[in-house]
């Protein structure tokens, strides 16, 4: 049994020589018995002991110099053993001898373990704490980095695609080979063009060619390339800075390609529209394997030859018809010969065959060969997308039948084209307007029908939570396909603008719409109002009356940003989303505005340098992201308390200043959930984190500098959810943590500077589910677990599993889950 244990570690082919060779003499030469009986138990007492050894072997790279010294020991053991077994029955001298051998090598082996294992141990401490601050260092560099990346990384492509695979190999060849450097793949919008450049990313041989070297940039009808260029800087970890002009950015952009031009290089550029040719000419330089694909709705002739992606043949239509409704093989309601119509009707579309087939997904007796003949309405042709939107409108216009899921397609249009949507800004505003829950599970659900209907193109993740812990989404955004964004945006704007239940304003640069400057005061009466402008717009407001509005909705790309005076007429907002898509934060000059909105229950900021707050009396939910938080929180406690004086919910993620912020918030009784997360310069939590009598649910997630937790938390009565996962430099839990009596739910994953569980830690009477991945230094638990009779779920590794089994006879409804890698 103990050779099993060892099998595979450190020195473990000497200890497991040495064991079974005692085991194999034991029996057989009776003078050295009572000796060879000692050293088999100091033998499979260490056996554990070697098994941690190697496991930090692996963590703290090898030391084999520093286990010479038993490896020799060990060595000198199976020696002697072997020596013993030769010796004859009448050699009293030798039988004397070698016991006494026996006996001094039992002493050694004790004596290492005690003495020099214990230096060894303290050292490999110190290479641990070394350890963790790499891993800080590697973890806040990934977290600020982490969506500029992923602006700038190709997606993956769907996981079934269908009729592009002849498409692939053609163009593959033209980027392996030597010679073209722009290949333009065109078509009307809902072909599949960004689906093959995805495709193309990840072929294999493309990967191999161009390595980390391909950069994916989705672009809209207005780039900014100032902010392209940081995104692709960033990506490199080159050096970023402010642009003075696109120009300033396109020249910077250049010399990184060439910088890197000694080796291949793709670049893809999906979505170009017409206008941005100059933005192409620019980056096409005279490197010596530097390819750029772009992918269009225009030809751009002046590239060269492009290559047209035609429609779907009948053959590979039905067939992603079907795989899209599966329902459609099993209902003998659809006949084939209408089945042929659908497909007739959306004349190779990809798009079209997808929303078809979402619309069919749980419903197909609803369609008919009435339906399919009002889909038929506005005729299209491959050449125009005109007829193509119209056409879009009527499969959309399946959802009236389900006006909230209807609803919440078109709110997808508040936010920018080609951007990340999200998922916490929809889940704020869905719950005022719609009424749904609080915590977001019927919009996650409104979300994946959506997805499931094909109208919303993907469901990004880019961190993985605990699932009891994930209730804020931080993590969680949507990608609408453009041309469901125009779709969108034509519903909203078929009624008057002071008609409209939903004003979306997009300024392009300094362009706003002509109702914008007449000198009118107009009065709208929209529950919605959306608001996009870029760097260079001049914000010299309409002289509008929103008083209607409950929701508003500002997408910037600045630095700097003037709030609309009209703001002060809005006492009827509830939700206010503020997403600054810019590579720096934004400063407002004039933030004290919003504390006009007298009515506001949640807030969400993104990319904001945040002054301090003020008159938000009835705020219930306040989300900051990639804030700079110092100043809002930088004034007397107490009058935080005071502006802040409703607060029951603050999700706080990658922010900056967040020290400032535990002080001010300490005061807010009524919080019932705080939420820090990847704020890495977070050290410690204020000791009058105990005021927070109403808290239930404490989550610190990846705060990568936290050491401890303050002893005060132990007033925390009614706290049921704590995630301490990924706080990798907290070492142990405060005196009397056991108190928190109400809590159910407790993640420890990835703590791995934890040594151990507390004593007393099974009166946490109330916990049901414990998360507690890679604690690779907890060795042993305590056995005060087996009264935590209402554990159900233990999470954790195979090595932390093996702890738990020896605890499941007691805890009979104890469940251990080891999830796949």
């Amino acid at each position: 049994m103990a050779l099993s244990i060892v099998e595979g570690a450190v020195a473990g082919a000497v200890f497991g020589e040495l064991l079974s060779a005692v085991l194999e003499v034991k029996d057989k030469i009776f003078p050295f018995n009572p000796s060879l009986k000692k050293l088999k138990s100091t033998i499979e007492s260490i056996a554990p002991v070697i098994e941690e050894i190697h496991k930090y072997d692996e963590y703290l790279d090898s030391r084999k110099e520093d286990l010479e010294k038993l490896i020799k020991l060990m060595q000198e053991g199976k020696e002697l053993v072997r020596k013993c077994s030769k010796i004859r029955w009448w050699n009293s001298w030798s039988k004397s001898h070698y016991r006494k051998k026996l006996c001094e090598l039992d002493e050694a082996i004790e004596q290492f373990f005690k003495l020099d294992l214990a230096d060894l141990m303290d050292r490999d401490a110190l290479k641990i704490s070394v350890k963790v601050k790499e891993m800080q260092s590697q973890i806040i560099s990934s977290g600020v980095t982490e969506r500029m990346e992923a602006l700038s990384a190709p997606p993956q492509p769907p996981e079934f695609t269908v009729g592009l695979n002849g498409h692939v190999e053609v163009l593959k060849g033209r980027l392996l080979n030597s010679g073209v450097s722009v290949i333009v793949i065109t078509a009307p919008g809902g072909m599949g063009k960004t689906t093959l450049a995805k495709m193309l990313c990840w072929d294999n041989e493309i990967k191999d060619k161009f390595g980390d070297n391909i950069f994916y940039l989705t672009l809209s009808k207005t780039p900014n390339f100032k902010l392209i260029a940081q995104h692709l800087l960033q990506h490199k970890g080159a050096k970023v800075r402010e642009f003075i002009s696109d120009d300033d950015a396109i020249n910077e952009l250049s010399n990184l390609l060439t910088e890197i031009g000694e080796k291949p290089i793709l670049l893809v550029l999906d979505d170009i529209w017409s206008g941005s040719e100059s933005f192409l000419e620019k980056l096409v330089l005279p490197l010596s394997d530097y390819k750029i694909l772009v992918t269009s709705r225009f030809a751009f002739q002046k590239f060269g030859n492009p290559y047209y992606l035609t429609p779907l043949g009948n053959e590979d239509a039905t067939t992603l018809l079907y795989h899209s409704a599966p329902l459609l093989e099993r209902d003998s309601n659809i006949h084939e010969d209408l089945v042929r119509k659908i497909v007739k009707h959306c004349a190779g579309f990809p798009l079209a065959l997808l929303l078809v087939g979402g619309s069919l997904y749980q419903n197909p007796e609803a369609f008919s060969e009435s339906s399919v003949k009002e889909w038929s309405k506005g005729h299209y042709t491959v050449d125009s997308n005109v007829g193509f939107l119209d056409h879009l409108e009527n499969l959309v216009d399946v959802l009236e039948t389900e006006p909230i899921i209807k609803e919440c397609f078109m709110d997808l249009s508040l936010f920018p084209e080609d951007q990340h949507i999200p998922v916490a800004a929809l889940v704020d505003m869905w719950a005022e307007l719609y009424k749904l829950d609080e915590d977001g599970v019927m919009a996650m659900a409104n979300i994946y029908e959506l997805h499931t209907r094909n109208l919303a193109a993907e469901i990004v993740v880019t961190r993985s939570f605990s699932g009891d812990m994930n209730k804020n989404y931080s993590d969680r955004f949507v990608i609408q396909h453009d041309l469901l964004h125009e779709v969108a945006i034509k519903q909203c704007s078929q009624e008057p603008v002071d008609m409209r239940q939903r004003l979306i304003i997009d300024i392009i640069e300094n362009d706003p719409p002509d109702w914008w400057t007449n000198g009118n005061k107009l009065k709208v009466t929209a529950r919605i109002l959306s608001i996009s402008t870029g760097d260079k717009f001049t914000p010299n407001w309409c002289n509008i009356e929103p008083t209607e509005v409950e929701v508003l909705v500002l997408n910037l790309q600045t630095q700097n940003y003037k709030l609309p005076l009209f703001m002060e007429k809005m006492n009827k907002v509830k939700v206010l989303i503020v997403t600054n898509y810019n590579y720096s934060n934004v400063e407002f000059k004039n933030f004290e505005l919003i504390g006009s909105l007298c009515n506001l229950r949640r807030m969400i900021l993104q990319k904001v340098s945040v002054p301090f707050f003020r008159r938000l009396n009835n705020l219930k939910k306040l989300s900051l992201f990639m804030c700079d938080v110092s100043r809002a929180f930088e004034r007397d406690s107490h009058m935080i308390s005071d502006s802040l004086r409703n607060l029951m919910e603050i999700n706080v993620d990658n922010c900056t200043g967040v020290m400032e912020l535990m002080v001010g918030l300490c005061y807010s009784v009524y919080l019932k959930k705080l939420c820090i997360t990847n704020c890495h310069k977070l050290s410690a939590l204020h000791e009058q984190i105990g005021n927070l009598v109403n808290l239930e649910v404490l989550r610190l997630s990846s705060c990568t500098y936290l050491v401890a937790l303050p002893y005060s938390i132990r007033w925390l009565h009614n706290l049921s959810i704590l995630d301490l996962s990924g706080c990798i430099s907290l070492a142990e839990f405060p005196e009397d943590f056991c108190r928190l009596h109400s809590l159910s739910i407790l993640d420890i994953s990835d703590c791995i500077s934890l040594r151990k569980l507390p004593e007393d830690f099974g009166e946490l009477s109330s916990l049901k589910k414990l998360y507690m991945m890679h604690c690779t230094r907890i060795w042993e638990l305590p056995s005060s677990v087996m009264d935590l009779e209402n554990l159900n779920v233990v999470i954790c590794d195979e090595e932390t599993a093996a702890l738990w089994e020896q605890f499941k006879p007691v805890l009979e409804n104890l469940k251990v889950e080891v999830p796949k890698s």
